[in-house]
């Protein structure tokens, strides 16, 4: 599966319904390297696969949590391109991560994302303002 924005590798993975509000669709597929969440029905694919209910996000970063936690985070960073437009929706997501047993401020700063569909270090700090 490949990104349709720039074309890197993406991880798709079942929402679960908590979450769903925030997701693109369910199943969703994160890239692996401008962090965009698009539906897995627009990634391109090479032949069949299906949304994982416990994906690996190491191939995205090695920050991510397992888990719900995980997808709550891979979820919000979907949305970090616009932290205006999407503030409600990542507040939700970084608390049901946190409930779920990450800790978001962590993971945000361990996060290593050069090629990020949006500049990583002032969304950090726009984060820690925020939340």
């Amino acid at each position: 599966m490949s990104c349709p924005h720039c074309d890197a590798a993406v991880v798709a993975f079942a929402v679960p319904p908590a979450l769903r509000g925030h997701a693109p669709d369910s199943p969703t597929a994160i890239c692996t390297r401008c962090l965009r969440t698009v539906p897995a029905a627009e990634a391109a694919t090479d032949g069949p696969s299906a949304a994982d209910t416990d994906p690996d996000f190491s191939a995205v970063d090695p920050a991510f949590p397992a888990g719900e936690a995980g997808v709550a985070l891979a979820l919000a960073c979907g949305q970090l391109e616009s932290l205006a437009l999407n503030r409600a929706s990542i507040e939700a997501l970084v608390e049901h991560a946190e409930r779920s047993g990450a800790d978001a401020f962590a993971f945000f700063e361990r996060l290593d994302a050069a090629d990020a569909a949006f500049d990583l270090e002032r969304r950090r700090s726009a984060l820690l303002d925020m939340l």
